[in-house]
């Protein structure tokens, strides 16, 4: 293989995979490689895949394909990622444009493959993101110990790995210092953050969330993304409310509302403690807003499960919820499983819990309606008769996950302002600029 002048990356799959994926443009950058936009430009195309789930697989492997197809003489094609940490072979067997195959983490092998000389570039580990908008995200660990039986993480990425607090304060300090308003806390697990350093289960996340906030100032929002529910502890709860800059938004995936499909799930199945914690944090921070995911369709779900399912969505009332159809996941322990859904059902269940989310989530929308909130301007523009108008989140909205809110005015991206909220649609929250900070 010739050296490599130029690389054209593509990245699938979460927001963890796009913090991987700029470690390694980090190291290919620093190794005087450039980036291209169009993967015909490039002398190297690299493709960091997903593997989660079975329509991630699908659309991995799809990716790959069509650059195999249109690969042109002398380039290299490198895949690597979760999809290959299990399905290497596959990719090797069953497309042959592919040039070299790495697992989960080998970016420095993938950055010697190109003659970068990785020991001559300073950068900070892997668990880093840059700027992108107002907001960025810090991986704070990577990884995770759960025994769900619908998940192949363990085996994609293997257990519990915890950054080093000093490590996340620099880096943390190094992305506000580059722009950003907003860290977004990403991990497998945030609440089991430390466990392996060897700090009592579910004890460390507070402490961090200290130290960062501490760091970062009370301008620089935190946002806490995929907290485990059994470790949503009263301590974690009372630092949130705490914290003037931790904003009062939590991510948990419940996964199910019935105990006995969380037990087949190796969840956390005692659905008294989640109203307990549930409670908890509405008494500490009324203005919470709570978002969760749960699986339609996991082998052996009565219609009995789910309508209990949809009972528990309707007490507890989330704002954002997504529902996704259960995937069946080789090296899974419900791959074997008896009772599996037919697809129709899955599908049918999926689709009538997203109707009565919709109709929770406008419900819930509609409560900040006359309220004044903060909101990073993401975006401007303007209407059809010229009105101007910027796009952008407050505290409710999660990047990529939940809605935006639209007002009237000016205001850069990448700046705060005060919006008055006057209409709420389904998702989305309209308003318009009170006050530029």
């Amino acid at each position: 293989m010739a050296v490599p002048r130029t690389y054209h990356l593509v990245t699938l799959g979460c927001p963890k995979n796009d913090v991987d994926s700029e470690h390694l443009e980090r190291l290919l950058t620093g190794g005087e490689l450039l980036p291209v936009i169009q993967p015909e430009q490039a002398d190297a195309i690299i493709v960091n895949t997903c593997g989660f789930i079975e329509q991630s697989q699908a659309e991995s492997m799809g990716a790959v394909q069509a650059l195999a197809a249109g690969k042109r003489e002398g380039q290299t094609l490198i895949v690597a990622g979760c999809m290959t940490q299990l399905y290497g072979g596959e990719v090797r067997a069953n497309v042959p444009g592919v040039d070299h195959v790495f697992g989960v983490g080998q970016w420095q092998d993938v950055a010697k493959l190109l003659s970068v000389d990785v020991t001559g570039i300073h950068d900070i580990p892997e668990r880093t993101a840059k700027v992108v908008g107002p907001s960025a995200y810090l991986k704070i660990s990577d990884g995770c110990e759960a025994p769900c039986t619908f998940c192949v993480i363990p085996r994609i990425k293997g257990g519990l790995r915890s950054a080093p607090a000093g490590m996340l304060v620099k880096e943390a300090q190094r992305l506000t210092a580059a722009g950003a308003k907003e860290l977004v806390l990403v991990a497998q697990d945030l609440t089991a953050w430390g466990e392996d350093l060897g700090m009592p289960v579910a004890s460390g996340l507070p402490g961090l969330l200290r130290m960062l906030s501490e760091t970062v100032g009370r301008d620089v929002w935190l946002r806490l993304m995929y907290a485990y529910p059994s470790r949503v502890t009263s301590e974690l709860i009372e630092t949130m409310a705490a914290l003037p800059n931790v904003v009062h938004y939590l991510d948990v995936p419940l996964q199910h509302g019935s105990e006995a499909t969380l037990r087949r799930m190796k969840r956390p199945h005692n659905l008294e403690k989640v109203h307990g914690f549930i409670r908890e944090l509405r008494a500490a921070m009324p203005d919470i807003v709570l978002r969760t995911s749960f699986i339609a369709g996991f082998p052996g779900e009565t219609d009995e499960e789910f309508e209990e399912l949809l009972g528990f969505a309707r007490e507890i009332q989330f704002d954002h919820a997504g529902c996704f159809l259960y995937s069946r996941q080789q090296w899974t322990g419900a791959f074997e499983m008896a009772a599996q859904v037919p697809d129709e059902v899955k599908a049918e269940r999926r689709d009538r819990f997203m109707q009565q989310q919709q109709r929770i989530a406008a419900k819930k929308a509609r409560r900040f309606v006359g309220k004044t909130l903060e909101m990073l301007v993401e975006g401007e523009g303007e209407t059809e008769d010229n009105t101007p108008i910027v796009a952008g989140r407050t505290y409710r909205e999660a990047p990529e996950v939940d809605g935006l809110v639209f007002a009237s005015g000016n205001a850069a991206p990448g700046s705060k302002v005060l919006v008055k909220i006057e209409e709420a649609g389904d998702y989305d929250l309209f308003g318009r600029v009170v006050r530029k900070k």
